[in-house]
C-alpha cells in the first residue's frame, strides 16, 4: 500500500524591495481611490515611515505613485486644505528615489498662500513648519518650542488615561526631533511623561499608543523598558496579512505600520513579514487583555478618599482581577521603576473639597 503525501507550497521568498513594493502597491492602488482623503493620509503615513527609517524604494515600488506625484500641483491648488499631507507625500517621493522637485516649488506656494498661518494648533504648527524648513525655507514661530515642551513636561497629564493628549505628545517629540534627526532638547520631565504615557498604553494593551511611545523614547535619546519592546515584537509577528478583493478597510493598518517603526528604531528589519499581492487586510491577533478601565472603574468605586499609595491600594485593586488581568499589570510594574510615581496620578486621590 502506498502512502501519498501533499504538501502545500511555500509562498515565494521575497526580499526587502519586493516587500516595500507590495506595500507601495496596495496603498496606492488596491484599498482606497485617489479622490477618498484616507488614501491620502495611509500613503503619507506609509511614506514617513519608510523616509525616517533610512530607507529608499525601487522604480517598482515608485510606479504606483508617478501619477498622483505629477498631479500634485493641480491637487495642491484644489484642496490647500490638505497641504500637510500633499507636502509630506511628495517630500518623502523625492527622497525614497522619485527625480523630481516638486516638494520645494510646493511648499513655496503654501508659504505664498499662508496655508500654515491658518493653523491653530501648536501641534499641527510644529508639523507645517517642518514641513517647510524640509525644503530648505525660512519658517519661524517664536514662543513655539517653549510651549510645546512646556506640554510635554506636565507629566501629571499622561498619568490619566487620555489618548488623544498622548498621541500628541509622541507627535510633538516626532517634529521636535525631526523625527530622530536632532536632539528635541525636552525637559527631564518630558521623558516621565514618555513612560507614564507608554504605561497606560501598556494596561490598556494598546499596541499603536505603545509603539510610539517607544519611538518617541528613543528619539529623545532613551532606550524604551525591554518588556514593550518584546510584546510589541510578539503582537506584531501574530499579526495575519490576507489579500481579499472585498477585505474590510477598516483594519489595524496603522498598529501595523508604527509597531514596525518602533522595531526599526530599535533596530529590527522594516515590514519583515511577506506582503501578499493585491488588497490586504491588517488583523492584529485577538486575546489581548486589557486591565486599564478595569482598574479605573475600581478606583471611581472606592467609597471615600483613594489613596495615592501603590503599596497601600496593589491588593484592593488586584484582589478582583483575573489571573490573565492580574500578569498584565504585574509586567507593566516591572516595566516602569518609577511606577509608583506613576500610580500617585493615576489614583486621582485629590479631589474638590479635600483639605490640602
Amino acid at each position: 500500500m502506498t502512502n501519498i503525501l501533499s504538501f502545500q507550497a511555500r509562498s515565494p521568498r521575497q526580499n526587502e524591495a519586493q516587500r516595500f513594493a507590495a506595500l507601495t502597491q496596495t496603498f496606492a492602488s488596491e484599498r482606497r481611490s485617489l479622490e477618498d482623503v484616507f488614501w491620502m493620509k495611509e500613503v503619507a503615513e506609509l511614506l514617513n515611515i519608510l523616509e525616517c527609517t533610512g530607507h529608499a524604494l525601487s522604480a517598482e515600488a515608485l510606479a504606483p505613485l508617478e501619477a498622483f506625484y505629477e498631479s500634485l500641483e493641480n491637487r495642491m491648488g484644489f484642496f490647500p486644505q490638505y497641504y500637510r499631507f500633499l507636502l509630506s507625500i511628495a517630500a518623502d517621493l523625492e527622497a525614497l528615489g522619485l527625480p523630481g522637485t516638486k516638494a520645494a516649488m510646493l511648499t513655496e506656494w503654501a508659504v505664498r498662500q499662508g496655508l500654515p498661518e491658518a493653523e491653530i494648533s501648536d501641534l499641527q504648527r510644529a508639523e507645517a513648519r517642518r514641513l517647510v524648513r524640509r525644503s530648505g525655507q525660512t519658517a519661524s514661530d517664536p514662543g513655539l518650542n517653549d510651549r510645546l515642551r512646556a506640554f510635554t513636561a506636565r507629566s501629571a497629564t499622561f498619568a490619566l488615561p487620555n489618548k488623544k493628549a498622548a498621541y500628541e505628545l509622541t507627535h510633538t517629540v516626532f517634529y521636535l526631533s525631526e523625527y530622530g534627526r536632532v536632539a528635541p532638547d525636552l525637559p527631564p520631565e518630558a521623558v516621565t511623561s514618555l513612560q507614564f504615557a507608554g504605561t497606560l498604553a501598556y494596561l490598556d494593551q494598546n499596541a499603536d499608543l505603545l509603539a510610539e511611545c517607544c519611538i518617541a523614547l528613543r528619539h529623545a535619546g532613551q532606550v524604551p523598558p525591554a518588556i514593550w519592546e518584546e510584546w510589541i515584537r510578539e503582537e506584531l509577528r501574530l499579526y495575519t496579512l490576507t489579500a481579499e478583493a472585498g477585505a474590510s478597510l477598516a483594519d489595524e493598518y496603522h498598529e501595523y505600520f508604527v509597531c514596525n517603526w518602533a522595531l526599526a528604531t530599535a533596530g529590527d528589519s522594516l515590514f519583515a513579514q511577506p506582503i501578499p499581492e493585491d488588497r490586504v487586510s491588517f488583523r492584529a491577533a485577538t486575546g489581548r487583555v486589557p486591565v486599564l478601565r478595569e482598574m479605573s472603574q475600581q478606583l471611581f468605586a472606592i467609597e471615600g478618599a483613594r489613596a495615592a499609595d501603590w503599596s497601600k491600594m496593589r491588593g484592593r485593586l488586584t484582589a478582583s482581577l483575573s489571573d490573565a488581568s492580574q500578569e498584565v499589570l504585574a509586567t507593566a510594574e516591572a516595566a516602569l521603576p518609577g511606577f509608583e510615581a506613576f500610580f500617585e496620578g493615576f489614583a486621582r486621590a485629590s479631589q474638590p473639597g479635600m483639605a490640602v
